[in-house]
């Protein structure tokens, strides 16, 4: 998406820098991929006066001027355009200077007479097609003044990233809006040049489907229609008489120009101005070339066709939603309008749509035709419902202004099933979980309203309800404005210490907890965990890739601890005596059943070098082979519980409690240089599987239960567990559960006791519980009761 500085600092009435807008753009989620200047090759030229004028000698279309451009001699130009008059400015390019096409001005004679420089057309300076005179400039300023500085040229060209779920950055509106809330500024739409306050008549609401049926015959003649609900939510439409098309002026010109967009004429650029202003696509159509004359939005039928703006023939289906008249096809929804009603020079009542289309509709017909268009890749993203009016006003005012005319009858706003914008609720105990630091209330509503949001604070509940803007269709969920928060405080208002979090209640798997466990257990004896590739090269694994990346690596690793030993030696090569390491990983073997190769978690660890950091007292000893079994038996307890150790060879074994060796710890060969110490190693099987516990399934009861609350009379000396398990004690097969309901302590009991009720459920397995059963049941848990702690029925 491009966009233009100066249009944006005509929103916000305040100068804009481009780094800072880049910058501050960046941070809102919409990177500027490009700042692109804008007619900067317009330096060379400054405003010159030319002072007197003259015919040439040698040539009857040739003039001679002398021209005043601010030094302190005057130039002698030859120039071949008869609107030069004495007296007036022009744009002037002096001799050496370049211009935009390239061209570079020489000093040369022409039919004998000697030109210092060149007096410029728009067409020469790429600012328009306009070559048949110099363009005459109507400021009132000094000779030599340079163009760019008396001129609103100069712009800065944004390339905007915007995401697809962003349609309201499409247009200059929303990017002005996002920059308004960063910098803590009002916006407002920018005044129009020379376009006086317009009064126009309101829309007339057209929805009841009891009344029109989503049609309505305007006043000024014209049926519209939604006969596609579907496809076409709501439409507006006006009739203007009497416009004059033809050439736009020059500011519309320019500001689409800025943009990368082609002026066309006065009509059209104006609605492709409220586009790239309010990223809504509006359209115009010559009312004389409607038959009928009606506009409808409907799907089209098979065999219908339409020639597009671009002159080729289309087939449609009726899968496509279309627009059109009494007798055909004018325009395809959302993607083109028909050659057959395009505004041209002849032109001179038109009728102005702005409706919105659904996306995906849209977006299927789009891929269909193979035709793609600023139109189409804003309404496939989503334009505002509830926002076309305030655009469709912006289209008529700009048209009137720009083409004259004037509004015949009502405009109209077809809207068969009206909706409103969603309503969310959030939570500021929920922003403060999410983020990591409570905001108050007055800042998230703060930023929540900078957004265009309506807020309504509810503080009992500590929440707000938010009714979300029409231009924002991608919230639609309580995090999703937990994040639009967070933009708009501002990421690097955030701490960035990492927080113990959770994200939920569950636990964490087994696996898990064991390798967290195992982990620790390293950590705490001061070794520093490595990640190694598994791959090793051949001979180092007994797993053989089949499409390796490498010929040095085309197994899979069967023992990590040569991998470690590597990266001591690496260490070593860095004068870097003393390591700790430690790696959790996989390692590989082959199948038996020539399936996929097994996996295995080991732990795995090599030590070197010095037991303590060195001090200025003395050196440390090194670590030696007791040091590896003090961390093999660490190692063993955190990765194979219950695993008993014995020497063997120069080290030691460790088996499980099924008899099979499970780890070991050694000396290791390494390539060591003179002043490194012994390298000592050693792996372990990290036990994941006797972490896991299997789940037990129960059937929901199929029998109804039945509850009994019992108030006790309890010393303080007798806790509510020996009760639990008296009642648990007693015999009684058909107590369920028994649960804690209330607790008294007052001057309704006596001192030194306690009022406990409890809850005793009943239930039978095979049948339903009669009265006179649980009665009994109840009798014999409080006789138990009284039998083994003493306590007794309350007696209210």
């Amino acid at each position: 998406m491009n966009i233009s500085r100066r249009w944006l600092e005509d929103f916000l009435r305040r100068p804009l820098g481009a780094p800072d807008v880049a910058e501050r753009l960046a941070m809102l989620g919409a990177p500027v991929d490009a700042i692109e200047p804008v007619h900067a090759d317009l330096g060379p030229i400054v405003v010159a006066l030319v002072e007197a004028v003259g015919p040439h000698p040698d040539a009857d279309r040739l003039r001679l001027c002398l021209v005043n451009d601010g030094s302190p001699e005057r130039k002698h130009v030859v120039c071949g355009a008869p609107n030069v008059t004495t007296g007036r400015r022009y744009p002037f390019i002096r001799v050496g200077g370049v211009l935009p096409g390239g061209l570079k001005i020489e000093k040369r004679k022409i039919r004998g007479q000697v030109s210092e420089g060149m007096l410029c057309s728009e067409r020469e300076l790429g600012l328009g097609q306009e070559h048949a005179g110099i363009w005459e400039l109507t400021v009132d300023a000094a000779p030599g003044t340079p163009l760019l500085d008396v001129l609103p040229l100069a712009d800065d060209r944004f390339v905007v990233d915007v995401t697809p779920n962003r349609p309201d950055l499409l247009g200059h509106k929303g990017v002005a809006r996002e920059l308004a809330a960063s910098l803590g500024v009002p916006f407002r739409l920018p005044e129009l040049p020379s376009v006086d306050t317009l009064g126009m008549p309101p829309s007339r609401r057209a929805r009841d489907p009891d009344e029109n049926r989503g049609e309505l015959t305007m006043s000024a003649g014209v049926r519209v229609a939604i006969e596609d609900p579907d496809g076409c939510a709501r439409f507006h439409g006006a009739v203007i008489r009497g416009v004059q098309v033809g050439p736009s002026p020059e500011w519309l010109r320019r500001r689409l120009e800025s943009v990368g967009a082609r002026s066309i004429n006065n009509v059209v650029d104006a609605t492709n101005y409220v586009m790239l202003e309010h990223a809504q696509p509006t359209h115009a159509y010559d009312l004389n070339k409607l038959r009928g004359p009606a506009v409808i939005a409907r799907r089209a039928r098979e065999g219908e066709r339409l020639t597009t703006l671009d002159g080729v023939d289309r087939a449609l289906d009726n899968s496509m939603t279309i627009i059109a008249d009494a007798e055909g096809p004018i325009g395809i929804a959302g993607v083109m309008g028909g050659a057959g009603s395009e505004v041209d020079a002849g032109t001179s009542d038109v009728f102005l749509e702005c409706a919105w289309f659904q996306p995906a509709q849209v977006r299927r017909t789009r891929r269909i035709l193979g035709l793609s268009t600023d139109a189409s890749y804003r309404f496939e993203r989503g334009v505002d419902l509830w926002g076309a009016p305030e655009a469709f006003q912006r289209l008529m005012t700009l048209v009137l202004a720009v083409a004259g005319g004037s509004v015949e009858g009502d405009p109209i706003d077809l809207w068969p099933r009206v909706t409103h914008p969603p309503r969310i609720f959030l939570r500021l105990d929920r922003v403060a979980q999410v983020l990591g630091q409570p905001l108050d209330q007055q800042t998230v509503e703060q930023h929540l309203v900078a957004i265009g949001a309506t807020c309504v604070p509810k503080p009992e509940e500590r929440r707000i309800a938010v009714d979300v803007p029409g231009w924002r269709p991608d919230l639609v969920e309580e995090i999703d404005l937990i994040e639009e928060v967070a933009r708009m405080h501002g990421y690097g208002a955030f701490p960035t210490d990492l927080r113990a979090f959770r994200t939920g209640a569950k636990a964490d798997a087994p696996e898990v907890a064991a390798l967290s466990r195992v982990r620790r257990a390293m950590a705490d004896q001061g070794l520093h965990e490595v990640v190694t590739l598994p791959l090793v090269s051949p001979g180092g694994g007994d797993v053989s890739l089949l499409n390796p990346l490498s010929a040095d690596e085309s197994q899979l690793r069967g023992a990590i601890l040569p991998s470690l030993a590597r990266e001591a030696e690496r260490n070593w090569a860095a004068l870097t005596r003393d390591v700790r390491l430690f790696e959790v990983g996989t390692v590989f073997a082959p199948a038996t059943d020539s399936s996929r190769p097994m996996e295995r978690t080991h732990l795995a660890a090599v030590i070197s070098g010095g037991r303590e950091p060195g001090h200025w007292s003395g050196a440390a000893p090194d670590v030696d082979r007791w040091d590896l079994k003090g961390l093999f038996e660490v190692a063993v307890q955190a990765a194979q519980p219950g695993a008993t150790i014995s020497p063997a060879g120069d080290g030691w074994e460790a088996v499980d409690a099924a008899g099979r060796a499970c780890g070991w710890a050694r000396p290791l060969d390494a390539d060591a240089p003179p002043w490194a110490a012994a390298l000592l190693g050693m792996e372990v099987v990290v036990d994941t599987v006797a972490a896991r516990r299997r789940p037990v399934f129960v059937p929901f009861p199929a029998t109804p239960a039945s509850d009994r609350d019992v108030t006790l009379l309890v010393p303080d000396g007798v806790s509510s567990a020996s009760i639990a398990s008296a009642f648990a004690q007693s015999g009684v097969a058909m107590l369920e559960s028994v649960t804690i309901v209330n607790e008294y302590r007052g001057p309704r009991v006596a001192t030194g006791t306690r009022s406990l009720t409890m809850r005793l459920r009943f239930r039978a397995p095979d049948r339903t519980l009669e009265s006179a059963e649980v009665d009994r049941a109840e009798a014999r848990l409080l006789t138990a009761l009284e039998r083994e702690t003493g306590v007794r029925r309350r007696e209210q």
